[in-house]
């Protein structure tokens, strides 16, 4: 069953199970990894708050650069107005980033491999950044739809390009995290079974894919959370400013 590599992608059930009616709220892995990842992120910032010294140590400068990083992504793509959303990009980032992270240790779990996490993810900032449009804008946020200097006659086609455009936000936003990190160790487990089958002699190809798809899965992970947390940015820089 093991050898199956699409078995570590399975959601157990730990402990009791518990129901709401025909809604099953019983703790499972997925459940247990995405509390480690924000209690990680939490533990990390946390220390690296509580002394802050001029030469910082390696948690306190981890914590300073993952600040600074944020801060300067949101200001080139979204502007000023969206300072008061570091917060949230900054949370979604991070938990991001460590759900993937956490998924490269040997026999832990891979949250953001299962596309209903990345798309209630996705789902939340585009309900939450189509909010923000209408509260700023209001009806005039429908203009993000008309592009200026379109011709009369193509306007009715461009509109429904954009409207379909923008309701495929979080369908594109979640299958690009989704689909990255669940073919990354689908690739990873095939690789790291062919190391097992062929033994020593003939499995040192495979083990070295193994290790080169490893350093690029660690790569892709940190990748895929930032363009997450990019496109958050540029999905909040149109609601903020409007640009059509």
């Amino acid at each position: 069953m093991a050898a199956n590599p699409m078995y570590q992608f399975n959601v157990y059930r730990i402990g009791p199970e518990i129901k709401l009616g025909e809604i099953d709220l019983s703790f499972t892995n997925a459940s247990l990894f995405m509390v480690l990842s924000a209690l990680t992120v939490l533990i990390i910032f946390k220390l690296g708050s509580k002394k802050n010294i001029i030469i910082p140590n390696k948690i306190q400068l981890l914590a300073e650069l993952s600040y600074s990083f944020i801060s300067k992504m949101i200001s080139d793509t979204a502007g000023t107005k969206a300072k008061p959303y570091f917060s949230f990009i900054f949370s979604l980032f991070m938990f991001v980033l460590f759900c993937n992270m956490l998924g490269m240790i040997p026999y832990s779990f891979t949250v953001t491999s299962h596309i209903i996490v990345t798309f209630v993810l996705a789902a939340f900032i585009f309900i939450g950044v189509t909010i923000i449009g209408f509260l700023k804008h209001g009806l005039g946020y429908l203009k993000l739809f008309v592009p200026s200097g379109v011709p009369i006659v193509l306007l009715p086609l461009i509109v429904v390009i954009e409207i379909i455009s923008y309701l495929s936000r979080p369908i594109s936003l979640s299958v690009r995290l989704f689909a990255n990190m669940m073919a990354g160790h689908t690739m990873m487990k095939v690789f790291g079974g062919f190391v097992v089958s062929l033994g020593i002699v003939g499995g040192w190809l495979p083990l070295s894919f193994s290790v080169a798809l490893t350093g690029l899965e660690i790569l892709v992970a940190f990748l895929q959370a930032y363009v997450f947390a990019i496109l958050t940015c540029i999905y909040l820089n149109d609601a903020l400013n409007l640009h059509h």
